[in-house]
């Protein structure tokens, strides 16, 4: 009962960070641990992304479309849930996806896509805890050619530096849910046993809006 007691807390909780953050394996690993549903942005699904990594200002937007039509679709989905129903852990959100808009995307671009976002916003349901893995540049890139995906080969640095930036900026000003800011340069839940009991434990003793881990795992 105390292992569930994070979802009886928290019924849909997200787990959030740039690319190589580690989020989708922190939210499978949780939705494998305790009776939810999962929620997944499935990356994989969208035919433009290995594009957008080889030529980003030709396809930056269709695959920022994709990906929003996709999410808000799966808000729709969550929005029209039972109350009754499962909890949920998710590795997005929607209100990350101007993070990478305004990115990638030129003004125009991007004046047509807030057009599209503003509206679709309004079906997203609040998450009850955000779970932000705030991670330097550095573990980002090591992360990313670890995992191997062959067309996030091609990302450059200078993009994941400028995407870590963004998220904190992004979850410096974000107050529309609890938020958890983990320092997530040590925290390899895969390789360290201990590393998810403490980050469960920090949760059940969270009671601020927003509250920062940062574990010793030494």
């Amino acid at each position: 009962m105390k292992q569930m007691s994070i979802f009886n807390k928290y019924p849909y909780i997200v787990v959030e960070g740039p690319i190589g953050s580690g989020k989708t394996t922190l939210a499978k690993i949780l939705a494998d641990k305790f009776p939810v549903d999962y929620l997944s942005e499935k990356a994989e699904a969208n035919p433009f992304l290995p594009r957008f990594y080889q030529d980003a200002q030709r396809y930056g937007l269709p695959t920022q479309l994709f990906f929003l039509f996709q999410r808000a679709n799966q808000m729709k989905d969550l929005s029209q849930r039972d109350m009754f129903a499962k909890p949920i852990v998710a590795d997005f959100f929607l209100e990350k996806d101007p993070i990478f808009a305004r990115l990638n995307l030129d003004d125009e671009e991007y004046a047509l896509y807030l057009q599209i976002y503003q509206h679709l916003q309004l079906k997203a349901p609040r998450p009850d805890l955000v779970i932000y893995l705030q991670t330097p540049t550095d573990a980002l890139v090591e992360r990313v050619e670890t995992r191997n995906v062959s067309y996030e080969q091609d990302i450059p640095r200078e993009y994941l530096e400028r995407l870590a930036n963004a998220y904190s900026e992004f979850f410096h000003h974000y107050d529309a849910a609890p938020v958890l800011i983990v320092n997530n340069e040590k925290l390899n839940i895969l390789k360290n046993e201990s590393a998810l009991d403490l980050l469960l434990n920090r949760i059940l003793q969270m009671n601020g809006q927003r509250e920062f881990f940062n574990p010793n795992l030494d």
